[in-house]
């Protein structure tokens, strides 16, 4: 399909703000009709979110969920475990990582689902969807100044979050709608082993 009638074109950059976390931009663009317009965004590094699956004591599966206050909201958000991406690295040692420091427990088995951009209309922010299972508890290992609660859920329960508003975050939305089609067997994940690199440090 031609997108050329949609597409803009960058005319001129200017960085407005430069953060720990944000980056935005002032751009000029021409439009497809060839006037003029301003965008703001932010640049951002991308990001992992883990829908880590564990087995009970009872053999019932449950899922890997974080209490966390978020402060632009004003409230204790729940969300599958997530993080930012350092700069350079590769996308499951980003989720092997991010699942042991936030939650303390480690996989033997990971897929990569698919990925999301949450805020099209002000950032290029992507989050890759990862898949974790044959779990290992351990120890997180929080940053500084980072406070969270680790719940499981199964999997009808946090549907039911997401039914009833107790859910509101939208990357944790997305990851259910996988996590039902997987669960159904509609939709198929490809899974291999743990990569081999040091993810405590």
């Amino acid at each position: 399909m031609d997108d050329l009638h949609l597409i803009e074109e960058q005319t001129s950059s200017q960085e407005v703000f430069k953060g720990r976390l944000l980056h935005a931009f002032r751009d000029t663009v021409r439009l497809p009709d060839g006037s003029s317009a301003t965008r703001e965004y932010i640049v951002h590094p991308g990001a992992v979110m883990i829908v880590a699956l564990l087995e009970d004591a009872a053999g019932e599966l449950r899922v890997v969920l974080e209490r966390q206050f978020r402060y632009p909201i004003g409230q204790v958000m729940i969300e599958f475990p997530a993080g930012k991406r350092d700069p350079a690295e590769e996308l499951q040692l980003c989720a092997q990582r991010e699942l042991q420091e936030e939650t303390g427990y480690s996989a033997a088995q990971w897929a990569r689902a698919g990925v999301l951009h949450p805020v099209i209309s002000y950032s290029n922010e992507f989050i890759e969807i990862w898949f974790a299972r044959g779990l290992t508890a351990g120890a997180p290992q929080l940053d500084p100044g980072e406070f969270l609660d680790v719940v499981t859920a199964t999997p009808a329960e946090l549907l039911l979050w997401c039914r009833d508003g107790t859910v509101t975050d939208g990357k944790t939305l997305a990851a259910a709608l996988w996590l039902q089609n997987v669960l159904s067997g509609a939709w198929e994940l490809t899974w291999h082993g743990a990569l081999q690199q040091d993810i405590a440090g």
